[in-house]
């Protein structure tokens, strides 16, 4: 299974904007296309950047445009 690269912008908390940047077979070329992604950002960009492993792209953009619940921490665990 390949990896794919994407740019992640969230302008509200409905909406994702995914920015496909490429996809790799390798996990050292994926790796190393996100690091210089994040090194060419700046600090406050708001710009998420994120690799994922998936059969394909759309299964890799469905699974990042999922809304995922916060997990509750308890008392205990902090």
């Amino acid at each position: 299974m390949p990896y794919y690269v994407f740019k992640i912008t969230q302008p509200t908390e409905l909406i994702k904007n995914l920015d496909f940047q490429g996809g790799f077979e390798a996990y050292r070329e994926a790796r190393t296309c996100a690091r210089d992604i994040r090194k060419a950002l700046p600090l406050d960009s708001g710009i998420i950047v994120k690799m994922i492993h998936s059969p394909n792209q759309l299964a890799a953009e469905e699974i990042l445009m999922e809304k995922r619940e916060e997990k509750v921490v308890m008392e205990w665990e902090k």
